[in-house]
C-alpha cells in the first residue's frame, strides 16, 4: 500500500482511533511515557532524564552530553513550544537548575501531574517524522516523512500496514520523493539506512506489541552523525496502566 493508494487520516479522523477517543477512553501519555515505551521496543531515543524540582533535575542529568534541553511535560501537555514550555542550549548546572523551576512555574492547574523531561540536545540538519495511525479502511499503519522546514513546503509521506517487515521499511524509504535528503549533506554523512530501517521496524513493534496503541508520533527523527535520533515522541492508548505495564515488567 501506498501513500496515493490508502491516505490517512490523522488525529481526529475516523476509524477504531478515532471512536475511542470519541468514547473518552483514550489518553495521549506525557512525552517521557512516550519516549519510555519507544525505547523499550527499540526506537533509539536520545537519552534523557525527569525530575519535579531543580536539584532533582541537575543530579539526574549529571551523566548527559551537555548542551542540555529541558521541557515541561504531562499528559495534558502537548504543545509544549507554543505555549514557551521548552529551554534550549543549557550548558552548565545552573543554566538547568533555573529553566527547570521556570518551566514547573509556568504550570497550570489544567496541566495535572507534571515533569521536567531532560535530554540531551541533539544535533542535525535532516529531520523525518514517524509513526503509526489507524486507517479507517485497513487498520493500524506505519508512516515515515520529511520533517522540519520542508514539511512545510511538500508533503513528502509513505505508509505501510503493520507489522512492518525489514523490506516493508526499506521500500518505504525508497517511495519518498525526498530521499536524495539520505546522502550525504551539508557536510554530514549519508544516512545509515539499516539504522533508519530499524526504527521503522521498532516504530511498528510499538504499534503491535504494546497493548492498545492508538496512535505514534515521533516528530522530530533528527539524523545524527549519519543515525535517527527521536528526540520527541507521543504515544496515544487506550489504557495507559495495560501499556506502561509492558516497560515495568521488563525493569522487573
Amino acid at each position: 500500500m501506498t501513500a496515493a493508494a490508502a491516505p490517512v487520516p490523522s488525529r481526529g479522523d475516523g476509524g477504531e482511533g478515532a471512536r475511542a477517543r470519541l468514547a473518552g477512553v483514550s489518553v495521549t501519555l506525557s512525552e517521557a511515557e512516550s519516549r519510555r515505551l519507544a525505547a523499550h521496543v527499540g526506537v533509539p531515543v536520545s537519552p534523557f532524564v525527569t525530575a519535579t524540582d531543580p536539584d532533582e533535575a541537575v543530579a539526574a542529568a549529571a551523566g548527559l552530553d551537555r548542551p542540555l534541553v529541558a521541557k515541561l511535560c504531562g499528559r495534558a501537555i502537548a504543545h509544549k513550544t507554543e505555549r514557551g514550555l521548552v529551554r534550549l542550549r543549557l550548558a552548565d548546572d545552573a543554566a538547568l537548575a533555573a529553566a527547570t523551576a521556570e518551566l514547573l512555574g509556568a504550570a497550570t492547574a489544567d496541566d495535572g501531574p507534571v515533569e521536567v523531561l531532560v535530554s540531551t540536545m541533539v544535533a542535525g540538519n535532516r529531520e523525518f517524522i514517524a509513526g503509526t495511525t489507524v486507517d479507517p479502511t485497513f487498520g493500524p499503519v506505519a508512516m515515515i516523512g520529511v520533517g522540519g522546514i520542508l514539511a512545510e513546503a511538500v508533503r513528502d509521506v509513505a505508509f505501510r500496514l503493520v507489522p512492518l517487515e525489514p523490506v516493508d521499511a526499506a521500500e518505504m524509504i525508497e517511495d519518498l520523493s525526498t530521499r536524495r535528503l539520505l546522502d550525504a549533506f551539508r557536510g554530514e554523512p549519508p544516512v545509515d539506512r539499516a539504522a533508519l530501517v530499524d526504527a521503522l521496524v521498532a516504530v511498528s513493534r510499538l504499534a503491535t506489541e504494546v497493548p492498545g496503541v492508538v496512535s505514534v508520533d515521533l516528530n522530530p527523527l533528527i539524523i545524527s552523525e549519519g543515525r535517527p535520533v527521536a528526540v520527541d515522541a507521543l504515544v496515544e492508548v487506550d489504557d495507559p496502566d495495560a501499556a506502561l505495564a509492558v516497560v515495568e515488567a521488563s525493569v522487573r
